[in-house]
């Protein structure tokens, strides 16, 4: 599996350069909002025709927050996104990592200004579980695919679990040629769907732990991997079954842990539907499916500033760091002011120069789940 660039979002230099017009650190309570010119009302009577002819369209909203999706099997990540972007009924939205249609598991969907923390999410480890059938190679190294190769061979535990340090570390892996990856500009799947022979060229990827859960049947084993950004599990499965002597394709995935968010951070559709319904009645609130945008910056310091410094770097401007209370730090860092996101920052030469400004005014997680399960 490997992971595409957040959908539906603007570029981080114009929300930067959005959020210093609209953002205001002057006041920081709660119920602060920004000034709004009142909405013009339009007695167009053909405007009003329209309307009536068509369904009127709910202005979507600012909703800031992580859901991390407990994605079903069926499901695209694009067509999960546009789901939650309807629930919440929010104006950006994007994933951290795609999800195949045959797997299930962990999805997070940043919306709002989480949308400018998904590469952190992206650079960080995933925890995948998978079932490898053997007999058999397809063409996808997914149980989709075209059988392309087949084997009577079934490999033992005994040379399954003397494999597994050979796929661990460091290593290089050819990319399913159904993949994300560009060749010349066109994307390798579509290559790959026109009939056109796809020659990608291995690459190095960090696999972290890989273990043997389970072996079911001759023709089947379970196992757990741990790996970096970029690495395929379908490519794993193919290269375990080629050196085994036998064959193998992922016949059932499932993604148990993205960057920060684990299983216990998951939310199925379901539940999330039904939050939605019962907040749509008053009886709850979207907030509680919501965890902070800063949860995906769990590998990343905090540092807190005053209000003073807070205002000149929500205008771009550097802040000095002055006496012997000032941090240590170098790097990235994100920035606080009384208790709330203000920016990610880098820290140098003595001074913290904003890169990314959060206008967190809107819907964003409620109180209680700003503690990690």
């Amino acid at each position: 599996m490997t992971m595409d660039p957040a959908h539906d979002t603007i570029s981080g230099e114009q929300a930067d350069q959005r959020d210093v017009q609209t953002n205001n650190f002057g006041e920081l309570s709660n119920d602060s909002q920004p000034h709004r010119e009142p909405r013009r009302v339009n007695n167009d009577p053909r405007a009003k025709q329209q309307q009536k002819g068509n369904q009127v369209r709910r202005d979507r909203r600012d909703v800031h927050g992580w859901v991390v999706l407990d994605k079903p099997i069926g499901m695209t990540s694009t067509q999960a996104v546009a789901v939650l972007k309807r629930l919440f009924n929010a104006k950006r939205a994007g994933h951290a990592g795609t999800l195949d249609p045959l797997a299930s598991g962990g999805l997070p969907i940043a919306l709002g200004e989480a949308t400018k923390t998904v590469p952190f999410v992206m650079d960080g480890r995933k925890r995948y579980q998978f079932t490898v059938s053997w007999g058999e190679e397809r063409d996808t190294d997914d149980i989709e695919g075209r059988v392309t190769a087949t084997s009577d061979q079934r490999p033992t535990r005994e040379a399954i679990l003397a494999l597994l340090p050979r796929f661990t570390g460091v290593i290089e892996q050819i990319p399913p040629r159904y993949s994300a990856i560009k060749v010349q500009g066109e994307r390798a799947y579509d290559l790959a769907r026109d009939g056109e022979v796809v020659e990608l060229a291995p690459r190095p990827v960090e696999i972290h732990h890989l273990t043997l859960v389970d072996q079911p049947d001759n023709d089947r084993a379970v196992f757990e991997a741990e790996c970096g950004k970029g690495t395929y599990v379908r490519a794993l499965a193919r290269d375990m079954g080629r050196i085994l002597g036998t064959y193998g394709h992922i016949c059932a995935l499932r993604r148990t842990l993205v960057g920060p968010f684990g299983e216990n951070d998951m939310i199925p559709l379901d539940q999330l539907e039904a939050l939605c319904d019962r907040a749509a009645s008053g009886e709850g609130s979207l907030a509680d499916a919501l965890m902070p945008v800063e949860t995906a910056l769990d590998d990343i310091p905090a540092l807190a500033v005053t209000r003073a410094d807070a205002a000149r770097l929500h205008r771009g401007q550097a802040v000095l760091l002055r006496g012997r209370d000032a941090p240590t730090c170098s790097g990235t860092v994100y920035v606080t002011v009384a208790g709330r996101l203000l920016a990610l920052a880098e820290v140098g030469n003595g001074e913290i120069i904003p890169k990314r400004v959060f206008n967190l005014t809107g819907l964003t997680a409620s109180a209680g789940r700003n503690e990690r399960n």
